[in-house]
């Protein structure tokens, strides 16, 4: 039985049509079947996006544009982003192969999603910490930046070659990781609690939250187990308001 894949380019705030352009035609290449477009600093439909596509040029006038990358990736359950920054302290990275065999890695449907930032800086911390698997490519440290659509090109071909189903066997344990967006909204109600009976402070907050959510997404926790951590801190709060009944 064959088991769907959905895969999706998710571009933050491309800046270049024809970079876009370039970008579709990969997706054509690849079979990729949705490119998005977060909050785009270019028309991705004049007339060199479209030069560029070639037969990419349905995916391109389908492309969906949103506002933010939460918006963007809220319906995928796998999520690799791209950093161009090999050292910065607080995002750990995952190798190539390890990253694009593990978004295949399962017996049910998935949402795949491949995010790439920005042209001339990428992706802030902030952003990589919404991806399940950071991943980097490993270019000369003298001159490492990347065509935007140079770099999609060669992760779409890593990609493609761990695209066969022989990877899905029965016996090899899967893990479902949460979604993002809600382990990101139970992350942000922990760090609330956490300021308001004084385990945290306002000048420390961002590092120790930080450092929470790294935990939380080596160890792949799941759906239900957020839903327990939120279930903690709605009756933690509750007994504190009720502390004197």
């Amino acid at each position: 039985m064959t088991i769907k894949k959905t895969l999706n380019i998710v571009l933050v705030e491309p800046a270049g049509p024809i970079n876009v352009g370039s970008i579709a035609r990969l997706c054509e290449n690849f079979s990729v079947n949705e490119l998005r477009l977060v909050s785009p600093k270019c028309d991705y439909l004049d007339k060199e996006a479209r030069k560029m596509a070639v037969r990419g040029v349905k995916i391109l006038e389908k492309a969906k544009v949103y506002k933010d990358l939460n918006s963007a990736i809220s319906d995928c359950s796998r999520i690799i982003a791209t950093c161009g920054r090999k050292e910065h302290g607080e995002i750990p990275l995952s190798s190539d192969k390890d990253a694009l065999s593990w978004a295949l890695k399962s017996n049910r449907e998935e949402t795949i999603a491949l995010v790439f930032g920005r042209e001339d800086r990428g992706l802030s911390n902030e952003e990589l910490l919404k991806a399940n698997k950071v991943i980097s490519l490993n270019t000369n440290e003298k001159y490492p930046s990347l065509n935007l659509s140079h770099a999609v090109a060669i992760i779409l071909h890593q990609f493609n070659q761990f695209n066969d189903f022989d990877l899905l066997r029965p016996h090899t344990k899967t893990s479902y990781p949460a979604n993002l967006i809600k382990l990101e909204d139970c992350i942000n109600d922990a760090g609330s609690l956490l300021l308001d009976i004084g385990f945290l402070m306002k000048h420390t907050y961002k590092a120790k939250m930080t450092k929470i959510k790294q935990l939380l997404l080596r160890g792949e926790i799941k759906d239900d187990e957020v839903a327990l951590i939120r279930g903690i801190i709605s009756q933690a709060r509750w007994k504190i308001r009720n502390k004197n009944d």
